[in-house]
């Protein structure tokens, strides 16, 4: 146990840089607040519009409630990957961007094998779980420009260019008593943002260069906690015949309170003229290194319901509000209501013809859909930012050394700030695989 668990720490660390030079597409909404946000859910839950606050699986994982942890029976390993087709229109133009990025890496496990209590003949009234998660929490990245041009006629070239992001390690646990589990995730963000502006004259006589840059670390402790209760709801119909599918409806909510961070950051601003034979002369305007700053990143409130059918079917509806509006960054300049609170709705699930079919692939298939909208905590030209879209995806099963791991496959179709200046249209192909092993904490009879 303490082997395989080193070496999934190991490979965490191993990938920590490779996570941190890989590329997103180019958003220009990037450029505000900390970035484009990373959705919580994984693929599996992301192909039903986000169901965390209440769906929990005993194969998948979901961090975004962590009081689903005690649900697992069944160790799983989860790591996620996109492909992004971004168009951008202004009202001018419109460009086509692909991008990609490896998105989380995830280890849950039971701490109580429900092996073992088949194996001694005895039913414990509580259960224990344990995950560890590396993920993307934010991005920037995007790279504008455009020609202007003065009163007297003479054009110049403005360029905003922006990358980093941000990272989470996250610790998480959870207990679950009969009906009832609570769990916490206790992490650490950190993470680099780079911005830079530049405004470059034509001229060929002693052009020059406007050069403005602003780049900071952040890092700060983060947390969230969250709750769930379960019930069988046709219980004397399963008493009476015990071939009945179960009918089970899963209530959930989970909050983080606002937390703080702090910052280093560092701003460079410098005039760049090129004069006759090849010569640059410097003009340093502004030069401000190691600044210690502060932020504050908000609370957030999601709650949801899921209805459940056997494993044929589940049907849900989820509800996250986040409060940026007390959102600040000294680092950026950010100040307390540049952001506007954020809501999200979804609803979505799943079916599955038959999951213990052996001859027909297909009817042991997990078929998810889902519908979300969301508004955007960034307001541009006086409208607040708004998405919506269309999920669905694939859960498909496959044996890997002799356990039933699953590769969830995709696509989420979305629109985002359709009524401001400019507009995304997008396609996200997600892609994720889900390692399990019920060989954890096993009880050996015979050695």
């Amino acid at each position: 146990m303490l082997i395989r668990i080193s070496l999934f720490l190991v490979a965490i660390l191993s990938c920590v840089n490779f996570v941190y030079t890989q590329k997103n597409d180019n958003s220009p909404y990037s450029r505000y607040g900390i970035g484009d946000l990373a959705d919580n859910n994984f693929n599996h839950l992301r192909q039903m519009g986000g169901l965390g606050a209440s769906y929990y699986d005993g194969y998948h994982i979901n961090i975004v409630n962590p009081a689903s942890y005690a649900f697992l029976n069944s160790t799983a390993f989860d790591v996620g990957v996109f492909a992004k087709h971004t168009t951008i229109k202004d009202s001018k133009a419109s460009n086509q961007i692909w991008g990609g990025n490896l998105e989380y890496f995830s280890l849950a496990f039971p701490l109580k094998n429900p092996i073992n209590e088949i194996y001694d003949n005895v039913r414990t009234k509580y259960k224990l779980g344990m995950a560890f998660t590396l993920m993307q929490h934010s991005s920037v990245n995007y790279d504008i420009g455009y020609i202007d041009s003065l009163s007297n006629g003479e054009q110049f070239s403005r360029n905003y260019q922006g990358t980093g992001g941000t990272y989470k390690v996250l610790w998480g646990n959870a207990i679950r008593f009969k009906n009832v589990s609570f769990g916490v995730n206790l992490g650490y963000l950190l993470g680099k943002l780079k911005y830079e502006n530049k405004l470059q004259f034509d001229a060929t006589e002693f052009a020059y260069a406007d050069l403005y840059g602003n780049d900071f670390r952040m890092k700060g402790f983060i947390w969230n906690a969250g709750f769930i209760f379960t019930d069988v709801i046709n219980k004397s119909a399963v008493a009476k015949n015990r071939t009945t599918p179960v009918k089970r409806i899963s209530l959930g909510i989970h909050a983080n309170s606002a937390t703080s961070f702090s910052t280093d950051y560092t701003i460079n601003h410098v005039l760049l003229q090129q004069l006759p034979g090849n010569i640059f002369n410097t003009d340093t305007l502004q030069i401000k290194d190691s600044i210690p700053g502060k932020g504050k990143l908000p609370a957030e409130l999601g709650i949801g319901a899921t209805f459940f059918s056997g494993e044929k079917f589940s049907f849900g509806v989820n509800y996250t509000t986040t409060l940026w509006s007390a959102y600040y960054n000294e680092a950026s300049g950010d100040t307390k209501g540049s952001l506007k609170n954020s809501q999200k709705l979804s609803v979505g699930g799943h079916f599955r013809p038959n999951y213990k079919s052996f001859d027909n692939f297909f009817d042991r298939v997990y078929y998810r859909y889902g519908l979300y909208y969301n508004t955007d905590p960034r307001v541009v030209g006086g409208n607040q930012l708004n998405a919506y879209g269309l999920t669905f995806g694939f859960g498909m099963p496959f044996v890997y050394q002799r356990k039933i791991s699953h590769v969830n496959l995709g696509f989420n179709f979305g629109i985002r700030g359709q009524n401001t200046p400019i507009s995304e249209k997008f396609v996200k192909i997600s892609l994720g695989v889900t390692f399990n092993d019920d060989e954890w904490f096993l009880k050996r009879k015979y050695n």
